[in-house]
C-alpha cells in the first residue's frame, strides 16, 4: 500500500499542477543562480511533504483509534467503496454535498498567510510557502488521506502520506523550469489515468479488508488471541 502512495503521487502530479502550479509558478525564485533555484524547490517541496506527513500522522491517529474498536476490515472496505464512489461519481452531485464547508474558514486563513508568504524572499519563505500549500483543500490529497486512515498507524498514516507527496516532486519541479511541459492532448491523455489508479487503490483497500488470504493483497486477519487457563496442578 505504500508504492500505491508513491505511484498515486507520481500519476497525481498532473492534478497538482492544475492546483498547486500556479502557487509554485509564483515562487520568489533566484532565476539567476541554478544551483540557488533549486536548494529553494528543495525548500520548498520540503515544506509540502512535511505538511502531508502531518496530515497522514493526524489521519493515522484516526485509523488507530478505529482500529482500536475492532473494525480494522470493516473501515478498510468502507474507505476502498468511498474512493471508488468518489472518483466515479459526477462531482456536480458531491458539491451538493457540501462535505469540506466546515473547513473552509481555515482554508482562507492558511491563503492569507501564504499569500504574505509569498512577498517575501528570506531563506525559510520557500519552506513556509511550501508547508501552508501542503494544507490547501486538493481532491487527491482527500483520497491520499483516506489510505493513511485505514492504515489504522499513526507513523505508517505519516509515512503513506509523505511518499504521496514525494511522488509529485519530479513533474512539479520539471514544470517549473519547463512551463510547456506536457501541454494539449499528451496532458489530457496522461489525466486520464489518475481516475482509474485511485479506482485501482480503492479495490486494493476492499480486497485487504475482506481478508481472503492472498499474499500481500488480500492478507487474512489475524485470529483473536484467547488467554489459556491450565487446569493441571503442580505436585511436588
Amino acid at each position: 500500500m505504500l508504492t500505491a502512495a508513491l505511484v498515486l503521487g507520481i500519476l497525481g502530479s498532473l492534478h497538482c499542477l492544475g492546483m498547486c502550479g500556479p502557487i509554485a509558478f509564483m515562487l520568489p525564485l533566484d532565476r539567476e543562480h541554478k544551483g540557488k533555484k533549486l536548494m529553494q524547490l528543495f525548500l520548498y517541496h520540503l515544506g509540502r511533504v512535511l505538511a502531508y506527513g502531518i496530515l497522514g500522522l493526524v489521519f493515522g491517529v484516526v485509523g488507530k483509534g478505529l482500529y482500536l474498536f475492532g473494525i480494522q476490515q470493516k473501515l478498510s472496505i468502507v474507505i476502498g467503496i468511498l474512493m471508488i464512489a468518489i472518483t466515479v461519481i459526477p462531482a456536480k452531485y458531491l458539491n451538493t454535498l457540501k462535505l469540506t464547508a466546515p473547513i473552509y474558514k481555515i482554508i482562507g486563513q492558511v491563503k492569507t498567510a501564504l499569500g504574505s508568504a509569498l512577498k517575501k524572499r528570506t531563506a525559510d519563505t520557500f519552506l513556509t510557502i511550501g508547508f501552508l500549500n501542503g494544507f490547501l483543500p486538493c481532491g487527491l490529497v482527500y483520497m491520499a488521506l483516506l489510505g493513511a486512515i485505514a492504515l489504522a498507524t499513526p507513523m505508517q498514516g505519516a509515512l503513506y502520506m509523505m511518499l504521496f507527496g514525494v511522488g509529485t516532486i519530479p513533474l512539479m519541479t520539471s514544470a517549473v523550469f519547463f512551463s510547456s511541459l506536457l501541454q494539449g492532448n499528451t496532458k489530457q491523455r496522461l489525466q486520464k489515468w489518475i481516475p482509474a489508479f485511485v479506482v485501482l487503490i480503492g479495490v486494493l483497500f476492499v480486497l485487504r479488508g475482506m481478508g481472503l488470504g492472498i499474499p500481500y493483497v488480500s492478507p487474512k486477519a489475524p485470529a483473536p488471541q484467547t488467554e489459556m487457563v491450565s487446569g493441571q496442578m503442580e505436585c511436588h
